[in-house]
């Protein structure tokens, strides 16, 4: 029977999750399947995979084709490269303890550069997050400002008054005011 390692979609729309699978090569994508070895879910960032690696590379020992998407998380986990330092042991190419140093080495390596991914993310992630802040605080601040602008009534000039109450009473002394109620009020017994 020939079997394969591949996806089994499950989650919602929009938001897949998936089980690392090991079935039977004419067995539907989400059917029967002989063993979970695992899950890899794309939504998080980095992906988030968990693959029990013993299992997987058991499989893998016997036979079992892995579909591309699986060859990639596989070799993520250094499943495939753990089976070619095997392979390398097998020939006499390496002793075992040379093995085991260099998976190690590489497991570290890879480890420290997901590490550092995270790390970045989060250095990212709370830069933007202040950054809006600052943003944030700008935009209440402006608010605030029209918001008192518009409440506070509008300031009087006494300057611009000034001028024109020196004009009236130079007017006001060119004309004399006094003299014509005087004669209105001198007519007006005599007319009686």
């Amino acid at each position: 029977m020939a079997t394969k390692i591949r996806l089994q979609r499950c989650g919602k729309k929009g938001k897949p999750y998936y089980h690392v699978v090991v079935a039977d090569a004419r067995a539907p994508r989400d059917g029967k399947f002989i063993e979970r070895i695992g899950s890899y879910n794309p939504n998080t960032n980095p992906a988030s995979i968990d693959i029990h690696f013993e299992k997987a590379l058991d499989w893998m020992n016997k036979g079992a084709q892995p579909t591309d998407t699986c060859r990639a998380i596989l070799s993520y986990k250094g499943v495939l490269y753990k089976k070619h330092l095997e392979g390398g042991v097998k020939k006499g190419a390496l002793t075992a303890e040379q093995a085991e140093a260099k998976f190690t080495t590489w497991t570290a390596g890879k480890e420290g550069k997901i590490e550092s991914k995270k790390d970045a993310l989060t250095r990212t992630r709370d830069e933007a997050k202040k950054a809006s802040l600052i943003a944030e605080a700008k935009k209440k601040e402006e608010m605030a400002a029209t918001i008192v602008a518009k409440n506070t009534p509008p300031v009087e000039e006494v300057v611009e008054e000034t001028p024109v109450a020196e004009t009236t009473e130079e007017v006001k002394e060119e004309t004399p005011v006094a003299s014509v109620s005087e004669e209105k009020t001198e007519e007006t017994p005599a007319a009686e």
